[in-house]
């Protein structure tokens, strides 16, 4: 299958839309998680651990490591458990203990972090 100028239109505009949803990510989860993660060994390790589960599922999937890859996979994490009754903490997010979603969610950024600048 051959790409024309159309796809490659659609392929810049998905990349586009998933790098907007990661960097909001970012700012809602990552940036304050992250940054208590530097400062407890115990949140870090377990941000690599589900780092390195969400690299291994996306190659399972045969997915290259991408932003729309990552965007897709957080917003299917989002989605389950929301369908599961979790909601996104109010407020300032306390991750002296995150949940599940929550870290896997600061995994997804560890990786968005990890990808090139350009498309």
């Amino acid at each position: 299958m051959t790409f024309g100028s159309q796809g490659s239109a659609d392929q810049h505009t998905a990349t586009q839309r998933a790098r907007s949803a990661l960097s909001g990510l970012m700012s809602s989860v990552g940036a304050l998680g992250l940054a208590a993660a530097a400062t407890a060994p115990a949140l870090l390790a377990a941000v690599d651990q589900h780092a390195a589960a969400v690299r291994d599922s996306l190659e399972a999937d045969l997915r290259p490591l991408s932003a729309i890859a990552l965007a897709g996979y957080v917003e299917g994490i989002r989605d389950a458990a929301r369908e599961h009754g979790w909601r996104m903490p109010e407020g300032q997010i306390d991750f002296t203990a995150p949940d599940w979603v929550l870290t896997r969610m600061l995994a997804v950024c560890v990786l968005a972090e990890g990808l090139p600048r350009r498309v």
